[in-house]
């Protein structure tokens, strides 16, 4: 019998407690976790703003939205992942074959609305594979996602034999340099994204899945949860959203660079963890990312307006990665020993 089937059909009306469980917890989180951090946002722009007379400016606030847009798409189908207790390290990977897919189709005379669909394709084939990998052949999923990191990096310098391909139809690259109902296209897309993902993790049945399924594996089977299948969507989900990335930021350079979205992987799950979601699983929510992924762009722009050097920016990168796991290990030994 699959491990992903109720035990007995007594199981299956637990399902939906334990899934209420995990969700009421997620959304709790809002306050204790999301507050924090917007201080946080707030108190480093604040800095900025006194540190440089360029932060403030309209052209920079939007350069500012228009950068964290790619990773703040690609970071809401990492959230769905990392709440499942799971990570993708394959994310950069996914968004630059995506990009060089359908680049070179388009190259072969595919109308640019095609090449949007492919894009998303080859997002959803990876992540599909991903997740075949860790539900089916049960490999853990660092190891999964970092392998498949090396794959897609190596295959889109392969196809691409290195070389940067650019020049594509306006239908293709609209949604990283246009203007949708008034606003730049790159944020409208990720506002729409950051939307669907906030509604499925917080009001509906599979999200609330997501959250037992992270909150405790075991009771979640046999409460009823299908928990391999909602381990390979979670992975189909960020496979979509760093493909529809790929689209924004192709669209954005109207170039696809094998050498694009170089430490992505980083950027996301750093936003993702500075926005209170647990590497442990079982709590986050995708407020939280959202205000991750602004943080990380602030430090970024800001950093670069002071004319710190590229090299400290990285290793600023990897700091904040660092404190925040280590508040997330230190909450999470915590949360154990009440419990326990």
């Amino acid at each position: 019998m699959s491990t992903d089937q109720p035990r007995s059909a007594a199981a299956a009306p637990e399902a939906a407690p334990a899934a209420d469980e995990g969700a009421q917890r997620g959304r709790s989180q809002i306050l204790t976790g999301v507050v924090p951090i917007l201080a946080a946002l707030l108190v480093v722009c604040a800095i900025l703003s006194v540190a440089t007379d360029n932060f403030l400016t309209g052209s920079n606030l939007t350069n500012i939205i228009i950068q964290t847009s790619v990773v703040g798409i690609a970071a809401v189908g990492a959230t769905f992942v990392i709440v499942t207790a799971g990570i993708d390290l394959s994310v950069g990977s996914n968004v630059v074959l995506s990009s060089i897919v359908a680049a070179l189709a388009m190259k072969q005379g595919v109308p640019g609305g095609v090449a949007l669909l492919i894009a998303m394709g080859v997002g959803v084939a990876i992540g599909a594979f991903n997740g075949f990998s860790i539900t089916v052949l049960r490999l853990t999923p660092f190891i999964a996602t970092l392998a498949v990191l090396a794959m897609g990096r190596g295959l889109a310098l392969q196809l691409s034999e290195g070389r940067t391909i650019f020049d594509f139809p306006t239908s293709f690259t609209f949604l990283g340099s246009g203007i949708l109902f008034g606003i730049r296209a790159p944020l409208a897309a990720f506002l729409v994204v950051f939307l669907i993902g906030y509604l499925v993790l917080s009001r509906t049945t599979f999200g609330h899945q997501v959250y037992a399924l992270g909150g405790n594996r075991e009771a979640a089977r046999l409460a009823g949860i299908p928990v391999r299948r909602v381990e390979f969507t979670v992975y189909a989900i960020a496979g979509l959203c760093a493909g529809l990335a790929a689209i924004v930021l192709t669209g954005r350079l109207n170039s696809a660079l094998p050498s694009a979205a170089a430490g992505l992987e980083l950027q996301v799950i750093a936003a993702i963890v500075i926005g209170g979601t647990s590497l442990f699983g079982g709590r986050g929510n995708m407020i939280g990312t959202l205000i991750g992924v602004l943080l990380i762009g602030v430090i970024n722009n800001g950093l670069t307006l002071l004319n710190v050097s590229p090299f400290w920016v990285l290793f600023a990168q990897g700091a904040v990665i660092f404190l925040a796991v280590l508040v997330d290990a230190v909450n999470q030994r915590r949360l154990n020993r009440a419990s326990g």
